[in-house]
């Protein structure tokens, strides 16, 4: 009883001390805080990459970008060029940190080629079966005392540092980013009930060092984000669904009358409606809550493969 009560005491001191605000003297230490130079991020897609491309550009570590898809490593890196041409144009950037920047961005098929990394994230679908798989690959690749964070944005910390094992389970951490990565400034740090304090420090270390703020959330569904966020968007597209308005009244009134930097529906395509769906459904199980339940529009859009900007057509055509 007295060890349970000391672990949780400890757990909770850590999430205390994550929450604390920081000042620009620890930012400029951050670097020297979490000892990280190597970082493998698991999947190449819109949030992968942009994970990838802050950590080689600010952080300035190297990063081994895997995905089981060549074409989508190529299509990656590609645009990972492109997003660091254009900040080169606009000033944001010297050529040289941006051929920095790039020469620190190398591709791998596997995270069998993770052995020598500081921290992995993934960054892969809303499924949890999946990310379990890929976390206990992870627990069995990377060198003892590596962080594995996940990207995750709705599934619980606890469940997935589970499928590491008792021995590396302390070392994973949730790391919610936003998108698109490069621009957004937050991190949403999340510890898993099993996170150590010495992982979580050494995360939030990490994350600054990206140039992002963070904040931390418990191991909740959806934690503070999408908790808040989801039912809103959801409520958005139900409005639409029973005719309360049309799709760009929607939208307009909460851009000009909220002071939103976008509506609810052209935020929902832009997340994609596919992970809005996953996140919903992952609320309401987890809740029991029925005012987590998706919408039938949403569903019977990703049915028909409407999902958003990716592919091209969901509320709006892209």
């Amino acid at each position: 009883m007295l060890a349970s009560r000391t672990t949780a005491l400890a757990h909770s001191a850590a999430i205390s001390a994550a929450r604390q605000p920081r000042n620009s003297s620890f930012s400029t230490t951050a670097a020297s805080l979490h000892g990280i130079q190597r970082l493998g991020v698991v999947g190449a897609g819109q949030m992968g990459l942009g994970i990838a491309l802050v950590a080689a550009r600010t952080a300035k570590v190297d990063v081994l970008l895997a995905d089981n898809s060549e074409a989508q490593l190529a299509k990656g890196l590609k645009f990972a060029e492109t997003l660091l041409a254009k900040e080169v144009q606009k000033g944001k950037l010297s050529q040289e940190d941006a051929d920095a920047a790039r020469s620190r961005l190398k591709s791998v098929k596997g995270i069998e080629a993770f052995g020598d990394v500081d921290i992995a994230i993934e960054a892969v679908s809303e499924s949890l079966p999946l990310k379990e798989k890929i976390f206990a690959s992870l627990a069995d690749t990377l060198p003892a005392g590596a962080i594995l964070a996940s990207n995750t944005s709705s599934i619980s910390l606890s469940k997935i540092a589970a499928a590491c094992g008792p021995e590396r389970a302390s070392h994973c951490v949730g790391f919610h980013f936003f998108n698109p990565v490069p621009v957004m400034k937050l991190v949403e740090l999340i510890p898993a009930l099993q996170t150590s304090p010495e992982v979580l420090a050494r995360a939030r270390a990490f994350a600054e060092a990206m140039g992002k703020t963070v904040t931390v959330s418990q191991d909740t569904p959806g934690f503070v984000s999408n908790r808040l966020l989801m039912p809103f968007i959801n409520e958005a597209i139900i409005a639409l669904e029973t005719g309360v308005a049309s799709k760009e009244d929607i939208d307009t009134t909460l851009k000009l009358g909220m002071g939103h930097p976008m509506g609810p529906l052209t935020l929902a395509d832009f997340i994609g409606l596919d992970t809005c769906l996953s996140i919903m459904e992952v609320l309401q199980r987890e809740t029991g809550d029925t005012k987590y339940r998706p919408s039938v529009l949403l569903g019977r859009m990703v049915s028909a493969g409407w999902l958003g900007k990716k592919s091209g057509k969901g509320f709006y055509e892209y």
